[in-house]
C-alpha cells in the first residue's frame, strides 16, 4: 500500500502548469490569449508575428492603454484583472477575457517578456519576466511606444510530453492563421497584420463602412464568398442579426467558413448550429455545409459566457428565443432569395477546396441535346443514355430523322434495280423484298418459348456510339 500524502498547496508554477493544460494547447491558443487582451486593451492596431508555426515564437504587439508599473508585477499573477471586480460585472461583462489565468498559465509553460507603456513618452516604457520555481516577476525599465507588446519563445521547453504533441509548423500556422482570421473578423475597426517567419501574410485596414467590411471578408475567405452571399441585418425582441449568409449554391465539404459572433465574441454552440442546419435543411443535400459569417447582438446580461475554459461556448438565457430568432430569419432570407433569383443555376458557385453543388437543394439537371441535324457530326446516344422527353410520335420522328441522316441513300437503293453480283440469282431489289417479306412473316408468328429446341434467334437494332443502326433480321439455329 502506498504511502498516504497530506493535503498541501501547490506550489504556483505547477498550479499554473495546471491550468496552462486547460487555457494552452498549441501555439493558436496562445495568439487567441494575447489578441483578446489587447483587444480589451482599446487597441486600435495590433500584430502578431510568428516563427516556426509559433512553436519558436509569439509576439503580439498593440497600441492599446497598455500597464503601468505598478500595475506589471500583478499582471502574471494568477486570478489578477482589471475588468471585473464583483459579481454583477460577471455576469454582464461585455469584455473577451476576465479570468486573469492567461499570461500566468502562458509563462508558466514558455519564456515569456511583457512590455508596456501607458504614456505617450516611449521612453517610459517597463519590462516584466517571472522567473524561478515560485514565478517571482522581476519589473526593470525598458523603452517602449505607447502599448504593449508580449513575446513568447520556446513553447512548452519545459513540459516535453506536451511539445512532443505539436504538428507540424505547416499545420500549426494554420491552425494560427485561422485564430487571427476569427478576430479580425470580429472587430473591423482595428487595423491587423500576420507575419510569418519575417513574411507578411495579412495586412488589413481598419473599416466600418459596408464596403471596408467586404474587402476584409474577401481578403479572408476569398472573393468567391461574396460573391454568392446575402447581407442581411434583421432585429426584433431586443436581438439583433447581421452579417452574411451564402447561398445554397455556394456549400462546402465541411464546415470550415462558419462564424458566428455574439457581442463580439466568436463561438461553436450547439444552439446556434442547430438553428442554421434547420434553415438550410430543405436546401442542402445531405452532408453539406453552409457558409455565413453572422454577428448577434443581445443584452450581455442575458447570455452566460463563463461556461467554457477557453469561452467557445455561451448559454443564453432564453435559448428558446434565440433559437427561433435564429432559425426564422435564415430561413426567411434564404425563402426571398430563391424567389427571387430564379436565374441561380449549376456551374455558378467556386470554392477554393471545396466540392460545389449546384441548385438549390436540388441535384443539378442536365439538357439533354437533341437530335443532330443534317451534317451534324456529333454522335449518337450509347445505350442506357436518357433519351429525349416527348410523346412516342415524336420519338419516333426523331428516331427516323436521325435514321434518314445517317443512310441518306437507304430507301433509294432498296427501291432502284441493282445489276445481279455474280454467281447470285435475282436482283438486288429482289433480294431486299425478299427479306422484308420474311421479316414481315416472322413478326406476325407468335414468338416460341425458352423450352422449344431450335427457336429463333433475334438481332435486336440497337444504337451504337458510332451512329450505326442495325436492321432486323433473323437466323435459324
Amino acid at each position: 500500500m502506498s504511502e498516504q500524502r497530506r493535503i498541501r498547496v501547490l506550489d504556483p508554477r505547477l498550479a499554473n502548469q495546471i491550468a496552462a493544460g486547460e487555457v494552452v494547447e498549441r501555439p493558436a491558443s496562445v495568439v487567441k490569449e494575447l489578441v483578446e487582451n489587447a483587444i480589451d486593451a482599446g487597441s486600435s492596431r495590433i500584430e502578431v508575428e510568428l516563427e516556426a508555426g509559433g512553436a519558436r515564437l509569439i509576439r503580439v504587439r498593440d497600441d492599446g492603454s497598455g500597464i503601468g508599473e505598478d500595475d506589471l508585477p500583478l499582471a502574471l499573477s494568477r486570478h489578477a484583472t482589471s475588468k471585473i471586480v464583483s459579481l454583477e460585472e460577471l455576469e454582464g461583462v461585455a469584455s473577451l477575457g476576465f479570468r486573469g489565468e492567461a499570461l500566468a498559465s502562458i509563462s508558466s509553460v514558455s519564456r515569456l517578456e511583457l512590455v508596456s507603456n501607458p504614456a505617450e513618452d516611449p521612453t517610459a516604457g517597463w519590462r516584466v519576466v517571472a522567473e524561478g520555481r515560485n514565478m517571482e516577476p522581476r519589473v526593470s525599465p525598458a523603452p517602449h511606444p505607447r502599448g504593449t507588446s508580449v513575446t513568447v519563445r520556446d513553447l512548452f521547453f519545459n513540459t516535453p510530453a506536451r511539445r512532443k504533441f505539436l504538428r507540424t509548423e505547416k499545420t500549426e500556422f494554420g491552425h494560427v492563421e485561422e485564430a487571427f482570421r476569427r478576430q479580425a473578423l470580429s472587430r473591423y475597426d482595428i487595423g491587423w497584420t500576420l507575419r510569418h517567419n519575417h513574411k507578411t501574410v495579412h495586412q488589413l485596414r481598419p473599416g466600418e463602412d459596408v464596403a471596408s467590411r467586404e474587402r476584409r471578408i474577401a481578403a479572408l475567405l476569398g472573393k468567391a464568398f461574396l460573391e454568392h452571399a446575402l447581407h442581411l441585418d434583421l432585429e426584433a425582441s431586443g436581438l439583433r442579426l447581421w452579417g452574411w449568409v451564402g447561398l445554397p449554391t455556394h456549400s462546402r465539404a465541411q464546415a470550415d467558413q462558419q462564424y458566428f459572433f455574439v457581442n463580439g465574441r466568436v463561438v461553436r454552440d450547439r444552439l446556434v448550429a442547430h438553428a442554421v442546419r434547420q434553415a438550410y435543411r430543405d436546401v442542402l443535400f445531405h452532408g453539406r455545409h453552409p457558409v455565413f459569417v453572422l454577428y448577434l447582438e443581445v443584452d450581455p446580461s442575458v447570455v452566460d459566457v463563463n461556461v467554457h475554459p477557453t469561452k467557445h461556448e455561451v448559454r443564453f438565457r432564453d435559448g428558446r428565443l434565440v433559437h427561433d430568432f435564429l432559425f426564422s430569419s435564415l430561413h426567411r432570407a434564404l425563402g426571398e432569395a430563391r424567389a427571387g433569383q430564379p436565374g441561380i443555376g449549376p456551374g455558378e458557385e467556386t470554392g477554393e477546396g471545396a466540392d460545389e453543388i449546384s441548385e438549390a437543394g436540388v441535384a443539378p439537371q442536365r439538357a439533354w441535346p437533341s437530335p443532330p441535324d443534317a451534317g451534324s457530326s456529333s454522335p449518337c446516344r450509347c445505350r442506357g443514355e436518357r433519351r429525349a422527353s416527348g410523346s412516342p410520335s415524336d420519338r419516333v420522328r426523331a428516331f427516323m430523322e436521325g435514321y434518314r441522316n445517317l443512310h441518306p441513300d437507304h430507301e433509294e437503293t432498296l427501291l432502284t434495280p441493282q445489276p445481279a453480283a455474280p454467281g447470285a440469282g435475282g436482283t438486288a431489289a429482289d433480294l431486299a423484298l425478299a427479306e422484308r417479306q420474311a421479316a414481315q412473316a416472322l413478326q406476325r408468328e407468335p414468338l416460341p418459348s425458352r423450352t422449344t429446341p431450335g427457336r429463333r434467334r433475334w438481332a435486336m437494332p440497337w444504337h451504337s456510339c458510332t451512329g450505326s443502326i442495325s436492321s432486323p433480321r433473323a437466323s435459324v439455329a
